[in-house]
Parts: structure tokens; C-alpha cells; sequence
């Protein structure tokens, strides 16, 4: 049985990469490869197909799915920038000194795009593409063979230009589908993190991985979020489109009460009868983490959902501790009480899935004016702007630092590409580092080791499907498979991503020179580990370890919680008749989110660097817990001003909402300057029960322990951005605190 159940999952686990987004994405890279190369064989030859090939191939990274709108002008510099680059090369081909000087300044120049961040690195790639790949199409004889050469080029990637933009027109509703479920997965995945942090309190030993878990999970859902919300939140006019739209939104929901029940876990941690009712409750939150990943399941196989069965009923038959029949100690609720708001989140949760899967069915209709007002406002935009390069210029500058790295990288590989005794593949070692050599140490490090090996697998791999002699069609299908591959997983798993590329490689080699490619695979192998070996070196040339990176994130993860307590606990939204104060309420959320997700994945890229240049590890995971923490503990706050209004005393509650917002505030944007106490956390000696009418002094208590943390979280940021002397030894261990959040 537990062998069929690995199967199962396996084959489960298949099936929804199969039916992802970035398979979609790298079968169309694939057919417009086919179509646009093919045509051109058909009609001008081989060459023609050759170099109509290396257009389509820089138009390529970029072509991700992406809003219909400002699609063609995403795609737009790829082709623009990589026609003249290719022309230049073709032009100097036969001169390699002058063909060195021109790579060095433009590499430098290439890598410059990485000043807009994610849009700006496939620009980059594409760049260097154009570069690298027009060495390997050879110089045709003849007046005007380089404007014919250059033609070919550009018709493929005006070509590939144009269907892209097409296609991603056509598959639109497609994508909806597919980035949605790829939410749905990564909460769910979320969802039974926190379950097993549930189910592991008994053990402390084992609460810091899965801390380390819970941030970077996070972190992953705030970037898969934002990718959604630009598909899914544009133009949502049709039912169907603000169905999905809906469905999106209630995800939010769900993962702010998810983020909600963390709070009160490690109270009752302290109480030893209370571990078999967090056991029981992990396992109801696991039970929903299944209903997501089968929501999701249903929607790549377009079928219906399976109708929710509520767990609600499960909630009411747990074994809640009695009530206390003293009074506890200021108002701090008992374990007892935590107990129950702690199964009323989850209450929350299984209703908000169960209005989740409502929307999936069809038997419940979107909050249509939520959806309209989140159209605009939380898409991202797709205009290029020249402020992020006017920006770049100062000697500390990430992206300057990296063009200056990368371009004398380039320049040392191609020395020694031309000192090589076989030399007849210049280009390969070129390519290995412009798609190994990022920006960070972690990431060069993996890139590096995953090259290593899909270039190995790659030459066992080519060398099996060409033994048997193959005919000429079957290798044109694996070259345009191979391209989808590496184009499907150059981001999900660049190791897949590496196999494809060499059997790529490879075979077009073996295509082109219509023999044996026993000597290329060894080439190949040679070319690759001289180039991971120059990426990997270079990558300690004028390093940007994340460390110089932490105060920039630091304050702005500050700045953005500072905004959201403002908007979370403005006392305007008790009288507000319209849903504005919300709307400037998510987006600050969102920030708060990004700004967190940014600092949790430069302390993950840390754990690779030198231990003497790391960032204070304990520190900053003590910060970013603290500020997960009052994230929750203000969306707390918040859900109580909006959904239980009724419920609260306003002329109760005003003067304290007041008084927690200059607290939060001037502790969070006022270093060096002692916050004023918190208010009380409620003027009785104890909480009422929270099923009963007035949830005020629950409220009151949510704003003093928000006022507590954001005096902690300063103090945390203090302590991150002292400077201290490295000692050696005194580094955090891998792994043996809450920030190791790259385990």
C-alpha cells in the first residue's frame, strides 16, 4: 500500500508539472521555435533556419506569461537591442581582438539590466544571447551575406515577437487557471508547514527548521502572489474572469488567518495538556491544506470541484479546556481561552476555503467591487522607465558592481576560449557563464554545481539518442523539445533546465555537421567546467554580499510596517460608508509582505557567503519572526474593524487605536527614541469569552501585544544593524536558529 501511495503521489506530482504555467510557456517557446525555423528551412535552406533560430532564441527568456497588456513591449527589447549586437559580431568574426573589445563593453552594458530587477535580468540573458549565439553561426562569403545573415535574424525574432504576444493572448484564460492553482499549491504547502509546527511543539528541538520553513514558505507565496494578481486582476470583465479574480482575493484571505493563528501557539507551548489538542488541530489544518491542493487538481483538469465537507463539526467534537473560574492575571486570557480562539481561526480558515470552493463551483458570486477596485491598483506596471539606470550609478550599486563583474568575466573566457587547443566551439564556455554567473554567491554556487551535472547528464543523454542513428526529423523534434525544456524550467529547475540545453547543444552540433559529436560531447564537457570555473571565481570580484543589502531592507521592511499600522488602525474606517480604507489597507499589506519576502530571501542567499561576511544571522531571524508577528496581530486588528464592527465598542476603542498607532509608529521610524508604553491591553481583570458580544477588550489586548512587538522588532533591527567586529567562531551555526531560513 505505501508503495501504491508513492506512486500515486509521484504520478499526482507529474501531472500538475505537466499541466503548470512554465510547461505551457516552454511548449510555446518550442512550437514557435518549430513553426519560425522550419519555415525558413523550407523556403530559404539550412542557414537561413540556423540564423532565423538565434532571433527566436533571444526573444525567448523573456516570454513568460504575462498580462495581455504590454506583453509585445516586454518581449520588445530583446529583439531591438540583440539585432545590431548580432550584426556587430557577424561583422568581427573573423578579427578576435576586435571582437573581444566588442564583448567586454557590451556584456557590461547588457548586464546593466539588472538595475529593473526580475523584468530587467531575461533582457540581459537575451542580450547576451545575441552576442554569444551569433559566434556560432558561421560568416556566409559573398557581398551582402551579413545583411542577408542579419535579415534571417530578424525576421525570427520579429517572428517569434509577434506570436508570442498571440500566444500569450490565446492561452490568457488558460494562465488565470494555471497561476491560480500554483497559489493554491504553495498555500496549501504553507498550510501544512504550520500544521506540523502544531504537531512538533512537544519537541522544541525541532520548532527552528520549521521556522525557517514557515519564513521561506512565505516568502515564496508573496512572489507567487504578485505574479498571479498581474494575470488575474487584468481587465476582469467576463463572469468567468471575476470568478477566478474572487477566488484570488479569498486566498488573501486565508493566508492572513493563517498568519493570524501562529500567535497564541507558544502559549500554550508552556502547558503541557495541550499538546493533543494542537496534534488535533494540525491535522484539521492539514485536512484543509488537501482540500486547496484538490481545489487546484481540479482546476488544471478542468473539472468540477469536489463539493467541501466542513470541518466545522470536527472543531466542535475537540476537547477544549473548561473555562477557569478565576480571575487571570491583567487580563491575560487563559490557556483556556487561547485554546478556543485558537480553534475559531480555524473555524475562520475552514470557511473561508469553504467560500473558496463556493466561487470554484459556481455557487457563490465575487465581491464585484472589491475585484474592480483591485484591478488596477495591485498590478504591477509594464512600462519601461529609465529611472532605475539613472539610479545606478554609485560605486556600492548591486547591479554596476555585477556589470563590471560580469564583463570582465566575459573577457577573461574569451581570451582563454581562443588559447584552447580545439577552439571550435569559442562559444560554449561564453554561454556557461552568462547563464551561471548571477548576482549573489547563493545563487552562482547553485547555478554553478546544477550546470556541472545537467551538462553530464546531458552528454549521457546525447550520446544515447544518437547511437542509433536517428533520422534527420526525429533530431529536429528534439532539438525543439530540448528547447522547451530548458526555456519550461530555467527558473523552476535550472538542473532540468541544464540536461536540455546540452542535448540541445549537442545535437544541433551533431545536425550541423552531419557526423559524429563523440569529440563535441568532450568539448562540451570541457568548455562547461572552464566556464563554471571562471563564473564561480569571478563571483568574489567585487562581491555585493547580502550583507550591505540588510539596512536597505531593514528600513524599508520598517517604513512598510509604520504604513500599514497607520492604515490597519485609522480611526476614519469606524465611519467610513465606502471600502477606500480597505483598499489602502491591502495595498499597504502587500508591501509589508514584499518587504519582509525581500529580507527573508537575502538572509537565505547569506548562508552561502563567507561566515565572515554574513549579516547577524540570529538578529535578523529574531526580526523577521517579530515581524511576521505583528503583521498578524495588526491584520487581526484589522479583520475586527472590518468583518465584527458590530461588535465593538467605538467610543471604547477609539482613544487606544490612537494611542497603539503613535506607539507602533514612533518605534518603528523613531530609532534611538524609547516608544511611549503601550496602552493596557483592557481595563477588566479578565477577557470575556470570545464567542459572546463584545470582542473590544480581545481588541484592546491585540493592540497592546502589537504595541509590545513593534518596540521588539526595533530593538531587533538595532541589534541586525550595529556594526560588530567578525569574530572568528562567533558566527550562528547553520541551521541553529530561527534565521537559517536557507536549510
Amino acid at each position: 500500500m505505501q508503495t501504491l501511495s508513492r506512486i500515486d503521489r509521484s504520478l499526482r506530482a507529474a501531472r500538475r508539472v505537466a499541466l503548470s504555467h512554465y510547461v505551457a510557456s516552454g511548449l510555446v517557446a518550442a512550437l514557435g521555435m518549430l513553426l519560425i525555423s522550419g519555415g525558413m528551412h523550407f523556403y530559404f535552406g539550412a542557414f537561413a533556419a540556423a540564423a532565423a533560430s538565434v532571433g527566436v532564441a533571444i526573444v525567448i527568456p523573456p516570454d513568460q506569461p504575462a498580462p495581455q497588456r504590454g506583453k509585445f513591449w516586454q518581449l520588445l527589447p530583446a529583439a531591438l537591442i540583440g539585432l545590431p549586437l548580432f550584426l556587430a559580431v557577424q561583422a568581427l568574426h573573423n578579427s578576435p581582438v576586435l571582437l573581444g573589445l566588442l564583448l567586454v563593453p557590451a556584456s557590461f552594458i547588457a548586464f546593466l539590466a539588472g538595475a529593473w530587477g526580475k523584468r530587467g535580468l531575461p533582457i540581459s540573458i537575451s542580450i547576451m544571447f545575441a552576442l554569444v549565439l551569433s559566434m556560432a553561426v558561421p560568416v556566409q562569403q559573398g557581398p551582402g551575406s551579413i545583411a542577408t545573415t542579419g535579415l534571417y535574424f530578424a525576421i525570427g525574432s520579429a517572428g517569434y515577437l509577434v506570436f508570442a504576444s498571440l500566444a500569450n493572448s490565446a492561452l490568457n484564460a488558460r494562465y488565470r487557471v494555471q497561476m491560480l492553482a500554483d497559489v493554491l499549491f504553495a498555500l496549501a504547502g504553507l498550510m501544512r508547514c504550520q500544521a506540523r509546527q502544531f504537531g512538533a511543539l512537544s519537541l522544541p528541538s525541532d520548532a527552528t527548521p520549521l521556522i525557517g520553513e514557515l519564513l521561506r514558505r512565505q516568502a515564496a507565496l508573496a512572489d507567487q502572489l504578485q505574479a498571479a494578481r498581474n494575470i488575474l486582476l487584468e481587465s476582469p470583465r467576463t463572469p468567468r474572469r471575476q470568478r477566478l479574480a474572487g477566488m484570488l482575493l479569498q486566498v488573501l484571505e486565508i493566508r492572513d488567518h493563517l498568519l493570524a493563528s501562529e500567535l497564541d501557539v507558544d502559549a500554550l507551548r508552556a502547558h503541557p495538556g495541550h499538546p493533543p489538542l494542537l496534534n488535533a488541530l494540525g491535522e484539521i489544518l492539514g485536512a484543509l491544506a488537501d482540500e486547496l491542493d484538490g481545489l487546484a487538481d481540479a482546476l488544471l483538469t478542468g473539472r468540477q470541484p469536489e463539493p467541501f465537507a466542513s470541518h466545522r463539526p470536527q472543531l466542535a467534537r475537540l476537547e477544549l479546556p473548561a473555562e477557569e473560574n478565576r480571575d487571570t492575571d491583567g487580563g491575560t486570557p487563559s490557556t483556556a481561552m487561547l485554546a478556543r480562539g485558537l480553534a475559531n481561526r480555524l473555524g475562520h480558515i475552514n470557511d473561508e476555503t469553504l467560500r473558496l470552493i463556493a466561487l470554484a463551483r459556481g455557487e457563490a458570486q465575487p465581491d464585484l467591487s472589491l475585484v474592480r477596485t483591485a484591478w488596477q491598483a495591485f498590478v504591477s506596471p509594464t512600462a519601461w522607465s529609465w529611472q532605475p539606470l539613472a539610479e545606478l550609478w554609485h560605486w556600492n550599486a548591486p547591479p554596476l558592481r555585477h556589470a563590471i563583474r560580469a564583463a570582465l568575466a566575459i573577457g577573461s573566457a574569451y581570451a582563454l576560449s581562443l588559447a584552447v587547443p580545439w577552439g571550435t566551439h569559442d562559444y560554449w564556455i561564453l554561454l556557461t557563464i552568462v547563464v551561471v554567473l548571477r548576482g549573489s554567491l547563493a545563487q552562482t554556487v547553485e547555478r554553478r554545481n546544477h550546470r556541472v551535472l545537467g551538462t553530464l547528464l546531458g552528454c549521457v543523454l546525447t550520446g544515447a539518442l544518437l547511437a542509433p542513428h536517428p533520422p534527420a526529423v526525429f533530431l529536429l523534434l528534439v532539438v525543439m523539445l530540448a528547447q522547451g525544456v530548458a526555456h519550461a524550467f530555467a527558473v523552476r529547475s535550472y538542473i532540468v533546465a541544464a540536461v536540455a540545453a546540452t542535448v540541445m547543444g549537442l545535437v544541433q552540433s551533431h545536425m550541423l555537421n552531419a557526423g559524429s559529436a563523440t569529440f563535441e560531447v568532450i568539448e562540451r564537457l570541457a568548455d562547461t567546467l572552464a566556464g563554471v570555473a571562471i563564473a564561480w571565481a569571478f563571483a568574489y570580484v567585487l562581491p555585493s554580499w547580502e550583507r550591505g543589502r540588510i539596512p536597505a531592507l531593514v528600513a524599508r521592511s520598517l517604513a512598510a510596517q509604520a504604513h500599514h499600522a497607520r492604515i490597519a488602525l485609522g480611526l476614519g474606517q469606524l465611519q467610513a460608508v465606502d471600502n477606500e480604507p480597505e483598499l489602502a489597507w491591502r495595498l499597504a499589506r502587500r508591501e509589508a509582505y514584499d518587504s519582509l519576502s525581500a529580507l527573508v530571501q537575502a538572509t537565505q542567499q547569506s548562508l552561502a557567503e563567507p561566515r565572515a561576511v554574513r549579516p547577524p544571522l540570529a538578529a535578523l531571524g529574531r526580526l523577521l519572526t517579530h515581524n511576521y508577528q505583528l503583521l498578524a496581530q495588526l491584520t487581526a486588528v484589522k479583520t475586527m474593524l472590518m468583518q465584527r464592527r458590530g461588535r465593538l465598542d467605538a467610543a471604547r476603542i477609539q482613544l487606544p487605536l490612537q494611542h497603539a498607532t503613535e506607539a507602533i509608529d514612533q518605534a518603528l521610524t523613531a530609532p534611538g527614541v524609547q516608544p511611549t508604553a503601550p496602552t493596557q491591553a483592557t481595563d477588566s481583570a479578565a477577557l470575556p469569552n470570545p464567542f459572546e458580544q463584545d470582542l473590544s477588550p480581545w481588541l484592546l489586548r491585540r493592540l497592546g501585544l502589537a504595541s509590545e512587538l513593534a518596540a521588539q522588532v526595533r530593538e531587533d533591527a538595532e541589534q541586525v544593524l550595529r556594526p560588530t567586529p567578525a569574530v572568528p567562531g562567533s558566527e550562528i551555526q547553520e541551521g541553529s536558529g530561527p534565521a537559517a531560513v536557507g536549510e
